[in-house]
């Protein structure tokens, strides 16, 4: 084991230091922040000038403010939402909805199956954003990365209203989603500039933001592809682009970057060394493909449950239940005071036996009655916001330094499990039926539980299972004090 850590801290030291940076670089002799590389800085892309209140002023740092918290929030809501607006006018259905469909092959000239493309495109593209951007906010000043990969999603959408080849359209729809990305730049960056002790709720706001663009893009999506040209839905993304570039341009602060003498590769490197060493980015990781497997199979098979015997429920009825994880997402915020109040570990533990439950109410008579299916519906959406908030928090705990590639990590492995659960749970459900499926996810609930209990809440960063320091719950005085040392400690590192 000391060999291993050895080898560890060696990969570390040379340039992949999570706490620090390599000491022996020209210009590494004071602290990273009072660089005047990063304090000097006064325009974007060296034309623009950024709002003299939102430029770096090391004398007077950035305060964590809920109103822009907020309109990170909202911003993410409407910058995800990119991602999805084309579901609902691609996904087979039936009655009404196909007369959209019918439109798009035809604007194109080609068939349905043609055009079924586009969303697997999109998710493709994010997926590669995911890996080679998102980790670019640990070595990038964020302010200017995300505004420049806003206007270069702008730009293409533009390119998805006039376009008259579905080739066209596909191609700019991989790239809108490679660098769809932002907010994965701005929800890191709220949880790191947030005071300790509201961090997981601040968090929680993003995250809720991000959850309801993913469910309303689909509701404005289809809503406005029912009565008007499908092209109606980019029209409206661009302009809704535009009002989120402006709203960023004048209050996102222009932070500094925490490690720029680190190269792009060796930051790519540094995440695939965390993603294996670290056993709290290792036990994140597998919870959290299976959790956005858990996700991801329920609301994939819901539409095939409600719409089969015994309910037989039409298209729109349906899509109401929509309306219950929206409830369930609204709730968010209450799951970060949550966690801000007890350990992530203890938190993740309490939202796996609540799942459990309500699992296991959707087990027993999810094909029977629809009161379990609202419950379930209900909690599982509730519960599954503080399990997700817990997860962020966890590894976030393991440095500051490194939270975009931690970030990153973390969504690399939801998106993964989404691909897990919508295949399997799929499969499972036509061929095996309702209580199938919901039988497994509760194996998929049972699987975190074990991930999340081979290692205690107070063992040391690298130990891998026992229970070192025991299960109980520290003071929240001295959690907060314990963090402070550590970063204290780490600032002088840097010095």
């Amino acid at each position: 084991m000391s060999d291993h850590n050895a080898a560890v801290e060696d990969v570390l030291v040379s340039g992949l230091n999570l706490q620090s940076y390599d000491r022996e670089k020209p210009g590494a002799s004071e602290p990273l922040e009072l660089r005047s590389d990063n304090s000097l800085v006064t325009k974007e892309l060296w034309i623009f000038v950024i709002p003299e209140h939102l430029q770096y002023n090391p004398c007077k740092p950035f305060e964590f403010s809920y109103a822009k918290t907020a309109i990170y929030a909202v911003a993410t809501t409407l910058i995800v939402a990119n991602l999805y607006y084309c579901q609902p006018l691609l996904k087979a259905g039936f009655n009404r909805s196909c007369l959209v469909k019918v439109e798009m092959s035809k604007s194109f000239e080609v068939s349905y199956e043609d055009v079924s493309r586009i969303p697997t495109c999109v998710q493709a593209g994010y997926a590669v954003g995911l890996f080679l951007i998102c980790p670019l906010g640990d070595i990038i000043r964020r302010r200017q990365l995300v505004l420049a990969l806003i206007f270069c999603t702008t730009l293409l959408t533009i390119g998805l209203t006039v376009t008259k080849s579905v080739v066209v359209f596909e191609t700019l729809s991989f790239v809108i989603g490679v660098a769809n990305v932002a907010p994965q730049i701005l929800i890191p960056l709220v949880a790191e500039t947030a005071p300790e002790d509201i961090r997981a709720f601040a968090f929680s706001l993003v995250l809720t933001g991000l959850m309801f663009g993913i469910l309303l893009a689909r509701v404005v999506a289809g809503i406005i592809g029912e009565f008007v040209a499908w092209r109606v839905v980019y029209y409206t993304a661009i302009g809704l682009q535009t009002l989120v570039f402006g709203g960023l341009y004048f209050t996102l602060p222009d932070y500094p970057a925490k490690e720029t003498d680190t190269l792009s590769w060796r930051i790519h490197w540094s995440m695939a060394v965390l993603a294996v060493t670290e056993p709290i980015a290792v036990q994140v990781i597998l919870i959290n493909l299976g959790a956005s497997a858990c996700f991801a199979y329920y609301w994939v098979t819901l539409t095939f449950l409600l719409g089969g015997s015994p309910y037989n429920y039409s298209t729109l009825e349906i899509g109401l239940f929509g309306l219950i994880g929206i409830a369930g997402v609204a709730a968010g915020p209450i799951s970060g005071r949550l966690v801000d109040r007890i350990l992530p570990w203890h938190s993740l533990v309490l939202s796996i036996f609540l799942l459990l439950l309500f699992q296991a109410v959707q087990v027993a008579a999810g094909g029977i009655h629809i009161s379990a299916v609202v419950i379930s519906c209900f909690g599982l959406d509730f519960v599954q916001q503080i399990q997700t908030v817990a997860l962020a928090t966890y590894i976030f705990s393991i440095s500051k330094a490194a939270i975009s590639r931690l970030n990153a990590l973390y969504m690399i492995s939801f998106y993964v499990g989404q691909m897990i659960g919508t295949s399997v749970g799929t499969s499972i459900f036509i061929h095996y039926g309702w209580r199938a499926s919901a039988t497994f996810g509760m194996a998929l609930y049972g699987m975190q539980l074990c991930a999340i209990l081979v290692r205690g809440p107070n063992c040391n960063r690298n130990k891998w299972l026992g229970y070192q320091g025991g299960i109980a719950f520290p003071a929240r005085s001295s959690r907060m004090g314990a963090e402070r040392d550590e970063e204290q400690a780490q600032s002088k590192e840097c010095c």
